[in-house]
């Protein structure tokens, strides 16, 4: 695991020169899924860090809530109109948002998707993200060996992000459960498999309301759900809450992705087994040096060998390591986390 942040860094660190060579008078836009999560609060500061230090000019949009697909929409248009250099988007609807990129892109502006591939991937001029499927992969694969010989029994719920299933879901979902040993149907489309072991799946928009209410809907399906996949760790911790009101806080295993400071707590606190830690900051750094390099003379950011994305890293935390799983430990995590 540590070698393939490493690969990572020095990839990063290889395209960040011409980015320095030019940056004064470049027009920037991040638009996010919302202005509220964690997450995305550290993708702007690392945005907004690396475009004071080249001396670029950054327009920060966001969604009112994840899904808002009309404001992201109408971002792109600001940022058109306003003759932005390049655009940073994590995006709600990962389908319907192509034809607004595309007209982006029509006019000289290099769109870079961050952490959510746009559907298809190459809508985008690049992606700089997470491997999303490796991250579920992960927490899937550590579940199934925490559990041993009863993951044959378990009953899984996978609380998921939304009902239009932008592929950060899917990849995150399936990742999760072909890890954990289920056959996929459609790797594109969560909710298709035919594993006895599947309670359910309900969506949460990525947060700790929805979290505890999807995790409700799924209990009063099945009260013996006992292993818990979740799109990210505050939907981890409503899941959580929801499971303590009934007295189940301990006998269920939670598994999740995002790497935040409260989420790696939540790791070491026991409220989740493990998560798969990601790195929004050096997203979107990264993200602002390849519009200034884009400015400068027209060079486009470029793929991770065998990737159709550049990869920027993902580690699993837990302090409870299982053979044939690389990991991290929480006190390594609170050292990389954010938020």
């Amino acid at each position: 695991m540590k070698k393939l942040l490493l690969s990572s860094a020095v990839a990063l660190a290889s395209m960040s020169g011409a980015a320095f060579a030019a940056g004064h008078g470049v027009s920037a836009c991040l638009i996010t899924k919302t202005d509220t999560n964690p997450f995305f609060v550290k993708m702007r500061e690392g945005a907004e860090a690396k475009a004071a230090e080249l001396g670029m000019t950054l327009n920060s949009y966001a969604g009112k809530i994840d899904g808002d697909h009309e404001t992201q929409v109408a971002a792109i248009e600001t940022c058109i109109a306003n003759g932005a250099k390049g655009i940073l988007l994590t995006a709600s609807d990962t389908g319907s948002i192509v034809p607004a990129v595309q007209q982006a892109r029509d006019a000289g502006i290099l769109v870079i998707a961050l952490d959510t591939p746009l559907d298809p991937i190459d809508a985008a001029d690049m992606t700089f993200a997470t491997d999303n499927f490796l991250a579920g992969e992960l927490i899937g694969q550590w579940a199934a060996a925490a559990l041993g010989d009863d993951a044959a029994n378990a009953r899984i719920a996978t609380l998921d992000l939304a009902v239009s299933q932008p592929t950060v879901d899917v990849l995150r979902n399936q990742g999760f459960l072909q890890g954990f040993g289920i056959d996929l149907g459609d790797p594109n489309v969560i909710g298709d498999e035919t594993d006895p072991r599947i309670v359910g799946s309900d969506v949460t928009q990525g947060n700790e309301e929805g979290g505890r209410r999807a995790m409700e809907n799924l209990l009063a399906q099945d009260p013996t759900i006992n292993v818990v996949h979740t799109i990210n760790e505050p939907a981890a911790a409503g899941a959580y809450e929801a499971l303590k009101a009934i007295g189940r806080e301990n006998d269920v295993l939670i598994v999740s992705v995002d790497g935040g400071c409260p989420g790696v707590q939540n790791v070491k606190d026991g409220v989740i087994g493990a998560t798969s830690q990601q790195y929004p900051l050096l997203m979107a750094s990264k993200g602002i040096e390849a519009i200034a390099a884009w400015a400068a003379d027209g060079t486009k950011p470029s793929a991770s060998d065998g990737k159709d994305f550049f990869d920027t890293g993902v580690a699993l935390v837990t302090d409870k390591p299982v053979d044939g799983v690389d990991s991290i430990d929480t006190d390594e995590g609170m050292e990389l986390c954010w938020g």
